[in-house]
C-alpha cells in the first residue's frame, strides 16, 4: 500500500497490539477507504458492525465502500441495515443520508439500458 497515512499506521498498530473494537475498526475502514483500498475498508467496516450492529456511521461507510467497488446489491443491503439501525438509535441524519444513497443506487440500476434479446 503506497502513501500509507500516519493515522492508518497508528490504528493498525493498535489492532496488532491486541486492541479490537467497533471504533477502531471504523477508523481503519475509513482510513483504508481514504487510501484507496476499498477491499480492506470493507473487511474492517464489516467487523465494526459485527461489534456494534447499531453503529450507523459504520453502516454508511460500509455501503459507500461496497458501492465504490461496484457491489451495488451489497451496498443497498448495508444501507438497509444501517437505516434500520439508525432508526432504532434515533440517528435521523444518518438515516436520511443512507436513504438518499440507497435511492441513488436504485436509480442508477434503473437507468442502465437493458440489452436487447
Amino acid at each position: 500500500m503506497t502513501g500509507t497515512s500516519a493515522a492508518l499506521l497508528q490504528l493498525q498498530k493498535l489492532l496488532d497490539g491486541g486492541k479490537d473494537n467497533a471504533l477502531l475498526r471504523f477508523g481503519l475502514g475509513f482510513e483504508y477507504l481514504r487510501a484507496g483500498d476499498a477491499g480492506a475498508a470493507i473487511a474492517h467496516l464489516r467487523q465494526a458492525v459485527v461489534f456494534d450492529p447499531t453503529y450507523s456511521a459504520a453502516w454508511k461507510m460500509l455501503g459507500k465502500a461496497l458501492a465504490e467497488t461496484g457491489r451495488h446489491q451489497e451496498a443497498r443491503e448495508a444501507y438497509r441495515d444501517g437505516i434500520a439501525a439508525a432508526e432504532k438509535k434515533g440517528d435521523k441524519q444518518a438515516m436520511k443520508e443512507m436513504q438518499v444513497f440507497a435511492r441513488r443506487l436504485f436509480a442508477r440500476r434503473l437507468a442502465k439500458p437493458v440489452a436487447p434479446e
